[in-house]
């Protein structure tokens, strides 16, 4: 039994649908089991303001690096829970998992959305699935639900993320991975600083991408303003 965790992501909501403010975290291919095992690298986790002051989206992305001529070979691990949790009184506890499964194979692949609902399992070993009807079921690359209520988007896109990571792998040498073309980056010279100007290493890339548009009201509890999601995948 295996789960990744991306860093947390704090929002904090002035009101039921007021302004969220960040703070965001990256988690690529951090182990060498993670990086034998793209499906499961979960990459960023996004929370930001949605299509109207009263609604919130949610990323999830994995599998890094996909290059455009892999892109279409590429799709989600139909073994893997991919989980946003939620945690609305401030306990450092989920309170609400949104969870993510995907049948099938190829281009026929679907996605089933579960949530908001309470965990099954609370925890780091959450990764249970909730049982009850799907909130939003459907094939990939395609958006899903209602405008609203959830909607829901599972394929690819362009990794958002801008990093040199070339630079960055001279100036902390002991990240470095264990395949690929980066591994190959002589371990000396060493680095201080990024390049100037910025190189973002990563443009041309894509990877897979949950997205999912909901009402903030479904994520927040009582009157408390600060919620924390955060984002696992488990085998």
């Amino acid at each position: 039994m295996k789960q990744r965790f991306s860093f947390m992501v704090f929002a904090v909501c002035l009101a039921a649908g007021g302004v969220i403010r960040l703070a965001r975290g990256s988690d690529h291919q951090d182990t060498p089991e993670v990086e034998l095992n793209p499906a499961s690298d979960m990459t960023d986790v996004y929370v930001f303001p949605g299509s109207s002051p009263d609604r919130t989206v949610l990323v999830l992305n994995s599998w890094a690096f996909i290059t455009p001529a892999a892109t279409h070979s590429t799709y989600f691990d139909p073994n893997l829970l991919y989980q946003f949790k939620v945690d609305n009184n401030a306990d450092g506890v989920e309170d609400q998992v949104i969870q993510v499964t995907f049948d099938g194979t190829g281009a026929g692949q679907t996605v089933t959305v579960r949530g908001p609902v309470a965990p099954p399992v609370a925890g780091a070993m959450g990764n249970v699935l909730a049982t009850g009807p799907a909130a939003v079921s459907g094939p990939i690359n395609t958006v899903l639900g209602s405008a609203s209520g959830m909607q829901v988007f599972a394929g690819w896109r362009d990794d958002p993320f801008f990093i040199d990571l070339e630079q960055f792998f001279r100036i902390v040498p002991d990240r470095k991975p264990v395949t690929g073309a980066l591994s190959q980056l002589p371990d000396t010279p060493t680095a201080s600083a990024f390049r100037t100007p910025g190189v973002d290493y990563v443009a041309g890339f894509n990877l897979l991408s949950i997205v999912i548009e909901l009402p903030t009201a479904s994520l927040v509890a009582g009157g408390n303003a600060k919620i924390g999601i955060w984002g696992t995948i488990s085998r």
